[in-house]
């Protein structure tokens, strides 16, 4: 079972915390593929100059922020590098959590072959530590889209569980220790003024 959609209706930023260590569940044809979720960043349009709806603005392309909260924002970034976030706080106020790494629990197999195009072991070390810590990455991993941009909240394709065991998979014995949250701020946001000092990047140090 998913978390509910109220997770996502709240505050930006403190669900950008709250969802470090919760489960990012992908489905696609046979294939289910689960990661626990390691980093993420929080994007306030009413506020944020880093946001793509700073102050409300409405292009085809920030639509979607304006959507139900836990609906599936996707964008390309450099033309070729899918990017997914969430979008959060009640419908028509701009704000999302981007994803910007996850760990693999399930379906690693799926993953190496949707990054790499080789079996998790024919992996080298350099692919091994750079597999999921990236919003691009994530995305290719996951072979999430700009097809699921606009998914609603709740469908089976892609959703966030607050356990493995919520997703119907077992669980990991090692993921029952407490999370030491990191907090910084943000990557690659420099022309973002002010808001490129805002601490709203969330991550656990692996």
């Amino acid at each position: 079972m998913a978390l509910a959609q109220e997770f996502f209706a709240g505050d930006t930023v403190e669900v950008a915390r709250s969802l470090v260590g919760k489960y990012l569940v992908r489905r696609y044809g046979k294939a289910v593929l689960a990661a626990r979720i390691t980093e993420t960043e929080a994007y306030v349009g009413r506020i944020d100059k880093a946001c793509h709806a700073y102050h409300y603005r409405k292009t085809e392309r920030t639509r979607v922020l304006y959507a139900p909260p836990g609906t599936a924002y996707v964008y390309l970034i450099y033309g070729m590098h899918c990017c997914l976030n969430f979008v959060t706080e009640p419908e028509g106020e701009p704000a999302a959590v981007l994803i910007r790494g996850v760990e693999p629990r399930y379906g690693l197999e799926y993953m190496a072959k949707n990054r790499f195009g080789r079996t998790p072991e024919e992996l080298n070390a350099y692919q091994r530590k750079n597999f999921l810590n990236g919003p691009g990455k994530v995305c290719a991993g996951l072979r999430i889209d700009r097809q699921l941009n606009g998914l609603p909240y709740g469908s089976r394709e892609l959703e966030v569980c607050g356990s493995l065991s919520e997703a119907g998979l077992p669980e990991f014995p090692e993921d029952q220790q407490k999370l030491a949250v990191q907090v910084s701020k943000r990557i690659g946001i420099d022309y973002a003024e002010e808001a490129a000092e805002f601490p709203w990047r969330f991550y656990i140090q692996l």
